[in-house]
């Protein structure tokens, strides 16, 4: 069976968290939000570990999928959804023997080669990215454009999330490309009440699948 995403793929930066994690995490379930990952590149494992823990509990409650950035063993241990990988992390494979076979496993792709290979894989869903110009990363991969979701649609039944500067203004392109998810980071957390936002951006996007089905 095919996986089907919700519109709005909201991942939990720390280092743009201004509220509790815990809070944070509420708030955004609270307006609706059903799948998250949480990312904290800086974090000690033992803090990584505890913080994944608390998160995948108060999401559990709420039906929200949850991922952990980068760590297949923390996803694991945490009683996470499951894990996403970039192309410096374990491969999709590597990942899946570690977080175990009935968890999911997401993977970044930037470019062709790195789609085609992830649309191979046993990799539940591929995000590409980033559509346009991030502040979210440090060291960003080239910008690819909403042509390339249209490029890479027709290549592979599996999901394909969108990632990388994906403003409210923006957020129907992507979807109307032919992505079945819209990643945001900056745009939600950012905002001065980033519930209030995340519920703009499922109105969005909702609207826009709707109006690319008709």
């Amino acid at each position: 069976m095919r996986l089907v995403l919700p519109r709005l793929y909201v991942i939990l930066d720390a280092a743009l968290i201004t509220s509790s994690e815990r809070n944070c995490v509420q708030s955004l379930a609270e307006a609706g939000v059903r799948l998250l990952q949480y990312r904290n590149k800086s974090a000690p494992a033992r803090q990584l570990l505890e913080s994944s823990c608390e998160i995948a509990s108060v999401l559990a409650l709420r039906g929200v999928t949850f991922f952990v950035n980068d760590r297949p063993d923390v996803a694991f241990l945490s009683g996470a959804s499951g894990v996403h990988v970039g192309q410096e992390d374990l491969d999709v494979e590597q990942a899946r023997s570690v977080v175990g076979k009935e968890k999911l496993v997401g993977v970044s792709t930037h470019n062709l080669e790195q789609f085609e290979r992830a649309a191979a894989s046993s990799a539940d869903y591929i995000a590409v990215g980033p559509v346009y110009s991030t502040s979210s990363k440090a060291n960003p991969d080239p910008v690819i454009g909403v042509d390339f979701i249209r490029k890479v649609r027709g290549l592979s039944q599996k999901p394909i999330v969108a990632i990388g500067g994906i403003t409210l203004e923006r957020a129907a392109e992507v979807i109307e490309a032919g992505a079945d998810s819209a990643a945001v980071i900056s745009g939600i957390l950012s905002a001065p009440d980033p519930a209030e936002r995340a519920k703009q951006y499922i109105k969005t996007l909702e609207a826009a699948k709707h109006a690319a089905a008709v």
